[in-house]
């Protein structure tokens, strides 16, 4: 598997480059915003640690470029930045990020994140067959979905919220639990990210209210799917 290290600082692009060469992995950089995007489109990429303060472009927007690009669409991101707001994090897991965390971070840390988020990008593996839910129609082999014919631009995590929703109608999740079962982690998890991407894929499925509605806010606890034709 191929890691596209993005970051404008040298020592910090060699200090990564150094220890996921030491786990497994192979690595491709770039120092700002248009080589990365240039890079994530011409080479199969895995997955992409992508710092926010970038030349050219930044990293939300080359985020919000490789998110919308279907030949990326669906390449996992880290964000990793010197920023800290809350602004800042919410911005980047709505434009599509899988995951988000700052410097100073622990390489031990970051090391179990990356593995995370490429072990639930991978879950198309583990299911067969289609779903079809009023005109909502769900590809398990192709790892897509469909509203009404068209395809629905989701990103993995997206997909994967969804995929769990409706294959356990009627079941409530706490945020810890989706943390863990689409995340993939416990400990390293923030529950404002299962917030953000359940309101993202509200909003991708409000053509179809049926299933936008569907998925309840349960108070206290976190969410349910409840069909709603």
């Amino acid at each position: 598997m191929k890691i596209l290290i993005v970051d404008d600082e040298a020592p910090i692009r060699e200090l990564l480059a150094f220890n996921l060469k030491k786990n497994g992995f192979d690595i491709a950089t770039a120092a700002d915003g248009l080589s990365a995007v240039k890079t994530a489109q011409s080479e199969d990429i895995s997955l992409i640690l992508l710092d926010i303060m970038l030349p050219e472009i930044d990293g939300f927007e080359v985020c919000r470029r490789l998110k919308q690009n279907k030949l990326t669409s669906k390449i996992p991101i880290i964000m990793i930045t010197a920023k800290d707001e809350e602004i800042d994090k919410v911005l980047g897991l709505e434009l599509g990020a899988d995951d988000y965390t700052t410097k100073p971070f622990g390489m031990r840390e970051l090391i179990a994140r990356i593995k995370a988020v490429l072990r639930r990008s991978n879950t198309n593996e583990h299911s067969e067959g289609e779903l079809t839910l009023g005109v909502l129609r769900i590809n398990f082999n192709a790892y897509t979905a469909f509203l009404k014919d068209e395809q629905l631009m989701l990103t993995p995590k997206e997909y994967d919220l969804l995929k769990l929703f409706v294959t356990n109608e009627g079941k409530a999740f706490s945020r810890d639990e989706l943390l863990e079962k689409v995340w993939g982690y416990e400990y390293y998890g923030d529950t404002r990210t299962v917030d953000v991407h359940i309101r993202h894929l509200r909003a991708k499925l409000q053509s179809a209210p049926a299933i936008s509605d569907g998925i309840k806010t349960v108070r206290g606890i976190g969410y349910r799917f409840t069909k709603q034709i």
